[in-house]
């Protein structure tokens, strides 16, 4: 099977554990032919697109609930919420990959690898979930991640510029303040979770990098300046607004510009 189809298969999978084996063995399995092949997508592709299971049940953001890292049950609510973004961002992965036609093979290549870090991401955090006597469908969840790929599923430029380097870079601002939390509790499985969060901070700073990247890349190609076209397209399709404290040295590893790091200055519009 094509990689890009076989992404589209793992993308459809309802069962977290298929999904992660189906999208780990799309990136280990050996090319087979190029992968910008066009066009791929047909009508009725989006049909059972994304895979997700019944459980955890969809909430709005202001209802998931209190998520205290000073308590066992709070602990194990913030890891959930934590897997949950990896298993939304396994999807968006897969989606990035099979969904924009025309764009050239390192680009596909990328985000396949992307959706492989991401499954295990999600396998760390779950294995460590059920160690604490849950499992992933536990708590709630709620969808913003996916939203945005909506919003955008017809703009690869949009995609690229409001999920990976907007959405998936307030992760950057957002684990080691978790982190510092944690180490605050120091109950043998909060040092665990900041282990594996160590983990996917790193691997997060190459997405959002390739992220940044293929924005660029594209405002190159169609002559687009990309800071100003960053604040049509927030604007077009109403991202959250950003709030500080930004890691701005994971930022900065993660490609953005200075002028871009002086957009998030206190006082910048």
């Amino acid at each position: 099977m094509h990689p890009r189809l076989g992404a589209l298969a793992a993308l459809r999978l309802t069962d977290p554990a298929r999904k992660v084996e189906a999208t780990r063995a799309v990136f280990a399995a050996p090319p087979r032919g190029p992968l910008d092949m066009q066009p791929l997508r047909t009508p009725g592709d989006e049909a059972g697109v994304p895979g997700r299971p019944e459980r955890p049940l969809q909430v709005s953001a202001t209802d998931v609930g209190k998520r205290s890292p000073f308590t066992a049950e709070g602990r194990a609510a913030l890891i959930h919420s934590i897997c949950h973004i990896e298993f939304n961002a396994i999807n968006l992965a897969l989606d990035a990959a099979w969904r924009f036609d025309g764009m050239p093979e390192a680009y596909y290549r990328d985000w396949l690898r992307v959706a492989d870090e991401e499954a295990l991401h999600f396998t760390l955090l779950h294995a460590h979930l059920q160690s604490m006597g849950h499992a992933y469908g536990d708590f709630t969840g709620h969808d913003g991640l996916w939203r945005m790929c909506e919003k955008t599923r017809d703009d690869v430029v949009g995609r690229m510029a409001l999920v990976p380097r907007t959405l998936e870079a307030r992760g950057l601002d957002a684990t080691p303040l978790i982190q510092a939390k944690l180490r605050r509790v120091a109950t043998p499985d909060a040092l665990a979770a900041c282990a594996i969060l160590d983990i996917i901070l790193r691997d997060e700073v190459g997405h959002v990098a390739i992220g940044n990247r293929w924005y660029r890349w594209l405002c190159e190609r169609d002559g687009l300046d990309p800071l100003a076209h960053y604040r049509v397209l927030y604007r077009r399709h109403e991202a959250p607004q950003l709030r500080a404290p930004f890691n701005l040295e994971a930022r900065a590893l993660a490609g953005f510009t200075a002028e871009e790091l002086d957009e998030l200055s206190p006082g910048r519009p």
